[in-house]
């Protein structure tokens, strides 16, 4: 019966105790019409489930931002009733029993008031207000990096709470403030009962829905932290735990009493007679282990954002390894870039050119790029979007960080935005200028290169015309030859063309705005650069003055190119052809007919002239031409419709006849990749006219 009592009185209390908050408890209906904005956030706003936990986290942030810039002149220390002070921290912890999810910072908190405005109203920014008195106070707002519309980020909770409960201290304000919400048109206010557990900051407990489990384990919640939120300045732990054995006695172990006390200091003399003998027997009685949970904090965002530092305070192997964590390659990039933007969009970033090819870079079935990551102000919000590079530059890899890009509705319709759209000209700007650079930077340290191999020879020159003396003296020098000769510098650009040239032509045929300086970057062998290859630029360097264009020749590899009877006359006459292999290069020269004032031209087409012709020359080709005109006709009338034509050709010296495409036809090799393409179909693919072009 005691026991009875016992129960019922306790019950009784509880119920008094839970009666008498919700007395205290004040009810405000939302505003801004948010029952109905509820529904819209939850159903439409945001699609991905995981971007409740960037919310809060961005938000806890922002808090801690404020209180360290506020403390910079107006320091104080708040402690809970507990006598500890709040850290400039955020923590995570799960509840399985109780299905919820906890997130505490050590921010600025907020009184009653600023939950009822902060909370209670979509349309209202914390963050906003903050800056706006900020400004018009001395202190400067720019030393505070901070992301704005607290209450439209805070309703993301409900993508997977049925309950929301924030529990909020601020310095201004003696109370420790509850607000309480289940998405329903209300919320309330009430004093927390539990007094003041925080000091200051917030402590948002989430009631997880049923079907959001996923975020009761440790392992989810640090894949989110880990991709959202690993560059937040501020350390993010989470709650973990682990089962440990330990004996009985040391667990159940209890502070002696008084009388306990006394009784051990009387018996302390027999014991010490008898602990030789105890000390034995103990060793050899194995001790009763019993299992305990025991709970640490883990630190999540361990790596910092390097890109926020000076370059001038980074070394090469941070920005090396700091790309292997974003990239999750094994090997070091071959080329990174670090600057900030300026003027009208102002952001920071990092680009890298891996040093060796991605896989399934041209994969068709892959509608997204994830090769460069979106931060704003140092919190992750995408790497999916499609419009931040073009595909033609889908290799490089890094990761950009605005200031001024707008977060006041969703993350994810930042694609829309005009500032995003001014970032994407500016990478490609920026890219296409590192890439230049390099090619740049090869062809100055190859003319160096050049120059001490010249001022070499002529030393050795002078040496041998010394006495015998001085012979030792030559012999040492030409060992110091070839130890430069083994350091001799490597160029950097041909192994970027070679693994990533198709991405660069692809992006010639593709971005109009950039073709003049995607041109610039094309490198081909030709039947003078041996196994080097040569710019446009160096190309038309090269050209004699009566050479009016410039000639190359497409086809499947350098060897076939190298026998191909179309060649003949240009290697007689010394005049240099560009060896295209790719069969992109079809393409490439459909868009790029000129540079710097010369044609492009092919000799796999009729009309080549290698040099201009005198008035001298074009006699002699029109009495060619009357000379073996029955000869032609006649060859035509037995080919048929097999050629197009028969003419005289200048191409040939050794061949005895050449098949060629006309001017602006198809050439053999590109109705051979036609063919070879997987859709097509044999019918609809456009033949190749021939004209057979005789040798006289």
């Amino acid at each position: 019966m005691g026991r009875l009592l016992r129960y019922l009185a306790l019950t009784a209390t509880v119920f008094l105790l839970a009666l008498s908050v919700d007395v205290a408890k004040e009810t405000f209906p939302f505003q801004s019409d948010v029952s109905k904005m509820l529904d819209i956030i939850i159903h439409s706003l945001y699609t991905n489930r995981n971007i409740f936990l960037r919310e809060l986290i961005s938000n806890a942030s922002d808090a801690i931002d404020k209180i360290r810039f506020l403390y910079l002149t107006a320091p104080q220390e708040p402690k809970n009733k507990d006598g500890e002070a709040p850290t400039l921290d955020i923590r995570v912890k799960t509840n399985r029993e109780k299905r919820t999810l906890t997130l505490t910072d050590g921010g600025i908190g907020m009184t009653k008031e600023d939950l009822i405005a902060h909370l209670g109203s979509l349309g209202t920014s914390g963050t906003k207000k903050f800056l706006e008195q900020m400004s018009s106070s001395e202190g400067s707002p720019t030393a505070m990096n901070m992301i704005g519309q607290f209450g439209v980020g805070f309703y993301s909770v409900f993508l997977v709470s049925d309950s929301v409960r924030v529990a909020s201290k601020h310095d201004n304000d003696t109370t420790q403030w509850v607000w309480e919400s289940t998405a329903d048109g209300n919320f309330f206010i009430y004093p927390d009962p539990r007094g003041n557990t925080l000091g200051r900051g917030t402590e948002v407990v989430m009631k997880l829905k049923k079907d959001a489990d996923e975020y009761l384990e440790v392992d989810k919640l640090k894949e989110i932290m880990k991709q959202y939120s690993e560059f937040i300045q501020f350390p993010i732990y989470i709650q973990t735990s682990k089962q440990e054995k330990v004996p009985v006695e040391d667990e159940e172990a209890a502070a002696p009493t008084e009388e306990e006390g006394e009784k051990k200091e009387d018996d302390a003399v027999a014991e010490d007679a008898e602990t030789k003998e105890d000390d034995s027997a103990e060793a050899e009685k194995p001790k009763e282990m019993k299992e305990i949970t025991v709970f640490n904090w883990e630190l999540v965002n361990q790596n910092k954002p390097i890109w926020t530092r000076k370059p001038s305070e980074i070394t090469k192997d941070e920005y090396n390894n700091f790309y292997k964590a974003i990239s999750k390659e094994t090997e070091d990039p071959m080329l990174f870039t670090h600057f900030n933007a300026e003027g009208e969009v102002e952001f920071k970033s990092i680009i890298y050119i891996p040093s060796r090819t991605p896989a399934n870079l041209f994969d068709s079935t892959q509608t997204q790029m994830t090769n460069m990551r979106l931060y704003v102000r140092r919190v992750f919000i995408t790497d999916t979007f499609s419009d931040l590079l073009p595909r033609y530059l889908n290799f490089i890899r890094g990761v950009v960080d605005s200031d001024d890009l707008p977060l006041n509705v969703s993350r994810e319709l930042l694609q829309e935005s005009r500032i995003l759209k001014i970032i994407k000209k500016k990478l490609i700007r920026k890219a296409l200028s590192m890439i230049k650079d390099l090619a740049d930077e090869d062809e100055k340290k190859l003319e160096e290169a050049e120059e001490k191999k010249k001022a070499a020879a002529a030393a050795k020159a002078a040496d041998d015309k010394a006495e015998e003396a001085k012979e030792k003296k030559e012999d040492a020098q030409g060992d110091e030859e070839e130890e430069e000769e083994e350091e001799e510098y490597q160029p950097k650009y041909p192994k970027l063309w070679e693994l990533f040239g198709k991405h660069l032509r692809l992006g010639l045929i593709e971005d109009s705005t950039n073709r003049a300086r995607l041109t610039k970057l094309l490198r081909y062998k030709s039947s003078k650069s041996g196994d080097s290859y040569t710019s446009l630029e160096e190309y038309v360097d090269r050209m004699p003055e009566n050479q009016k264009s410039i000639f190359y020749l497409i086809g499947e590899s350098l060897e076939k190119l190298e026998k191909s009877p179309l060649l003949e006359q240009a290697k007689a006459e010394g005049v240099e052809v560009l060896y295209m292999v790719d069969a992109i290069d079809e393409y490439v020269v459909g868009h790029v007919s000129e540079f710097g004032g010369k044609k492009l031209v092919s000799l796999a087409k009729e009309g080549v002239k290698l040099k201009e012709e005198t008035s001298r020359d074009k006699k002699i080709a029109e009495k060619r031409k009357e000379a073996w005109e029955p000869f032609t006709k006649w060859m035509k009338k037995v080919l048929g419709d097999k050629v197009e034509k028969v003419v005289l050709s200048k191409r040939v010296t050794q061949s005895p006849c050449v098949l060629v495409a006309p001017e602006y036809g198809v050439t053999a090799n590109m109705e051979r990749i036609m063919k070879g393409q997987t859709l097509a179909e044999s019918a609809s693919v456009q033949t190749a006219k021939r004209i057979m072009e005789i040798n006289t």
